[in-house]
């Protein structure tokens, strides 16, 4: 019995990680054609999605509650300026200066982001995981869920300029200065040595714990490696 349900496992196992590539690499021939992409969404399983300078967008395999959103705002034409996509299916949609679509996330960050949205303040950031951390940057504040990550923004601010734009994986964060980055955690040797070296000047970043990476400024000029 144990045999048969290790057999069972692999199988779905494969089946997925194929099914990842093959969302993978439609995203990535959709790039391509674009010739620009100024963000992404990526996951190992939970679905893979883009985003164009002319609010554009491509995904293939996310939640369909996230993909009806998309649609949505797409036919208001709302600006699509971020969207955060979890491997468990959390989601977080930024679109216009303030606005918020989201699904299953932490009530703090909930109240945070109504707060943010009644003072009108102009979001340019959301990250979140599936160990219930999160981070939101606006043009004026940052809020954290931890005191030692708010400590790090801190530190960072002082040294780099403005905080840009976060990413968070469950065991990683990649912070975006205006000047620099500030890493924690499980953050890639592969990302790290690109970011010494772009000629780019990231404003959006995202990255998996296995490597996969991507950048973009805030015209559309990227790079991968996915």
């Amino acid at each position: 019995m144990k045999r048969i349900n290790l057999t069972m496992l692999l199988v779905m196992l494969l089946g997925m990680t194929a099914q990842a590539q093959q969302n993978r690499d439609y995203i990535k021939n959709q790039i391509k054609e674009w010739g620009s992409c100024r963000n992404v969404c990526i996951t190992k399983y939970g679905g893979d999605l883009a985003l164009n300078q002319s609010n554009a967008y491509a995904f293939k395999g996310i939640p369909n509650d996230l993909a009806d959103v998309i649609r949505q705002l797409h036919k208001d034409k709302e600006y699509i300026d971020d969207i955060q996509l979890t491997e468990k299916g959390k989601w977080v949609v930024l679109y216009g200066d303030n606005g918020v679509r989201w699904n299953n996330i932490p009530y703090k960050l909930e109240e945070k982001l109504r707060q943010y949205n009644r003072d009108n303040e102009v979001i340019t950031s959301i990250a979140i995981n599936d160990v219930g951390d999160w981070i939101v940057v606006t043009e004026d504040h940052v809020a954290a869920s931890d005191d030692d990550t708010t400590d790090l923004i801190r530190e960072g601010i002082e040294k780099w300029g403005t905080l840009w734009t976060a990413h968070l994986t469950d065991d990683g964060l990649v912070l975006v200065f205006e000047n620099g980055y500030k890493y924690r955690g499980n953050v890639p040797q592969r990302l790290k040595d690109k970011l010494s070296d772009t000629d780019i000047d990231v404003y959006r970043l995202k990255f998996l714990d296995d490597g996969t990476y991507f950048i973009a400024d805030k015209d559309g000029t990227y790079a991968y490696w996915m």
